[in-house]
């Protein structure tokens, strides 16, 4: 019985050691740098480890550590008191749905890439990325979608391209360097140890 939950349990010790650092990285200035009215955040990088290392179910998960993590952030960002005073409901499901789906999503699409890569290192590479480039798609499209007609938005250009224009700037450039750099060097890193984790499944499964 012990053999048969023992990997379960790594599993959920990877994931809360994951979720410890996204929490940490959210509440000090590891996960931040903050520049005028906008944010380029760090946080998809926990994120993208789990999807990559444990599962896209997991990477779903941080990602909704990540996005509950950013809905409290909300309460002392001028633009986030200005979305929840617009509608507290379309602020968490901005804040949330994004990052869940990026999460898992990144898992995907590791996994398509890898069934075809021997060496995983571009399969390692792409999915990083894809978790920055999706946080920033699926962030700014739900953002212009639920809040794109107020006067909020509208005080950052006349149209949607304006809006875009300012919303994504340098901050998406960093945060997608800086992803794919430092996933993809901490997922090869730690590849080993969590696929370790895999074989003992699989290895278990097999003798019970």
């Amino acid at each position: 019985m012990n053999k048969q939950t023992d990997p379960k349990t790594l599993r959920m010790v990877q994931t809360a050691v994951l979720t410890a650092i996204i929490i940490l990285m959210a509440f000090t200035p590891l996960g931040y740098l903050r520049v005028g009215p906008l944010e380029i955040t760090f946080l998809t990088i926990p994120v993208v480890v789990g999807a990559i290392l444990i599962s896209p179910k997991h990477g779903a998960f941080l990602g909704g550590i990540f996005g509950l993590t950013s809905f409290i952030l909300f309460f002392s960002n001028p633009l986030g008191v200005a979305f929840l005073a617009i509608s507290p409901v379309l602020s968490f499901i901005l804040a949330m749905a994004p990052r869940i789906i990026m999460g898992y999503a990144v898992g995907i699409i590791f996994r398509v890439l890898s069934s075809r890569d021997r060496t995983r290192l571009l399969s390692f590479t792409a999915a990083a990325l894809s978790g920055a480039v999706l946080n920033t798609i699926l962030f700014v499209g739900a953002m212009i979608l639920f809040f794109g007609s107020s006067e909020v938005l509208r005080s950052f250009g006349d149209s949607i391209i304006a809006i875009i224009g300012v919303l994504v700037t340098v901050n998406a450039a960093v945060e997608a360097v800086v992803a794919m750099i430092a996933g993809t060097a901490i997922t090869k890193a730690l590849a080993k140890s969590f696929s370790k984790t895999a074989a003992d499944t699989t290895n278990k499964k097999a003798l019970s």
